[in-house]
């Protein structure tokens, strides 16, 4: 499956990209938005391993400009029974710029008039005003937010949005 949009092209996540994955989780894990998720691998063992398993499930999407052909983030999805929950990660060298927007509204109608899919969620801390932003530019709504813990130390309120498509 391949996809393209005005400046990019979107396909499946192959294991070959891991080198590319390992700039981008190094970058996240960087970010100020690393502590509203688990960390990133950023070794080559643990970053092959995890790509591999991502590439796998036939869920995650490598996002690339097609201008330079540079892999700059990728577009996932976590199914659950006929629920598909978006994720997202985009090195900042290309925050601001549309390209998550561009590349998940992409996908959002591929599932939907490809695949049939009607309902999608995703999860975002509160306190990351752009993911919240993109999410409801996207057309998600916040259903309820709840606290969130990852080492029961450091906790933070995370927003549930869903995108009902009939």
């Amino acid at each position: 499956m391949r996809l393209e949009t005005n400046r990019l092209f979107i396909r499946r996540l192959n294991e070959s990209d891991w080198q590319e994955m390992k700039n981008i989780f190094i970058d996240f894990n960087n970010s100020k938005y690393a502590v509203y998720d688990m960390p990133l691998p950023t070794e080559d063992k643990e970053t092959k391993t995890l790509t591999k398993r991502f590439a796998d499930s036939n869920l995650f999407f490598a996002v690339f400009l097609k201008e330079s052909s540079d892999m700059i983030g990728y577009v996932c999805f976590h199914k659950d029974g006929d629920i598909y929950d978006l994720g997202y990660c985009f090195h900042s060298k290309y925050h601001s710029n549309g390209y998550a927007f561009e590349s998940a509204s992409a996908l959002l109608k591929h599932f939907a008039h490809e695949c049939g899919v009607t309902r999608f969620t995703a999860g975002t801390a509160i306190d990351n005003t752009p993911s919240c932003r993109l999410l409801e530019k996207l057309g998600f709504t916040c259903v309820s937010t709840e606290t969130v813990s990852f080492d029961n130390v450091f906790s933070f309120q995370g927003g549930n949005y869903e995108l009902n498509i009939k």
